[in-house]
C-alpha cells in the first residue's frame, strides 16, 4: 500500500485499526468504537472558478460556515469540488478523504485549513486512502508528516453556522 511505504520511508508512526467501511461521519461513529485522537471531517472545497482547492478538517459536528470561510481565506464562493477533481487532486474517492491524501498532492496544489479543535489535540484520526482503515497520528507525526509533503496547514478557527454537539 502506497501510504504504508510512505509512512515507513518516512519512520512515521502511526496505530492502525481495520473497520467496515465508512462514508459518512455518522456511518463511522455507528462502525468504529471510539480510537482515541480527535475524530474529524474532512471537506474538499474549490473556489468558483476551480482555481484554488482547500482541504478543511473540522470537528465532525461542525456545520462549517462557507461563506464566512470563504472571507477569511479570500477566495470566491467556496463550494464542494467533485468527485472527479478529488481523484484529479488528490487520488481518493467521496469518504476515503484525510490529510493522508496530501500525500498525492505533489504539485502543492491544495490548501490545508485545519481547524485549531483539531491541531491542539493529542492525535488525530486520519483514512489512509481508504475508508476500511483508520490511524490514529499523534501530533508530532502530524507535524512531521505535513513538513515531509511539504503541506504548510493554516490553523484558525473554522467558521460554524451552529453547532450540534
Amino acid at each position: 500500500m502506497f501510504v504504508d511505504q510512505f509512512l515507513d520511508t518516512h519512520q512515521l508512526q502511526v496505530s492502525r485499526f481495520k473497520h467496515a467501511a465508512a462514508n459518512t461521519c455518522a456511518e463511522f461513529k455507528a462502525v468504529v468504537p471510539s480510537l482515541g485522537g480527535a475524530r474529524n471531517k474532512n471537506l474538499f472545497l474549490q473556489d468558483k472558478k476551480g482555481r484554488r482547492h482547500f482541504l478543511v478538517v473540522t470537528p465532525p459536528e461542525h456545520n462549517v460556515d462557507l461563506a464566512e470561510l470563504s472571507e477569511n481565506l479570500q477566495a470566491k464562493k467556496l463550494g464542494f469540488a467533485s468527485a472527479e477533481r478529488l481523484k484529479r487532486f488528490l487520488g481518493v474517492e467521496p469518504g476515503a478523504v484525510s490529510v493522508l491524501a496530501l500525500i498525492r498532492d505533489i504539485e502543492k496544489k491544495v490548501e490545508l485549513i485545519i481547524d485549531r479543535h483539531i491541531w491542539q489535540a493529542n492525535a488525530i484520526q486520519a483514512h489512509p486512502l481508504v475508508n476500511t482503515e483508520t490511524f490514529i497520528i499523534d501530533n508530532q507525526e502530524l507535524k512531521r508528516f505535513l513538513k515531509i509533503t511539504g503541506h504548510i496547514p493554516k490553523i484558525i478557527n473554522v467558521p460554524i453556522t451552529e453547532a450540534t454537539f
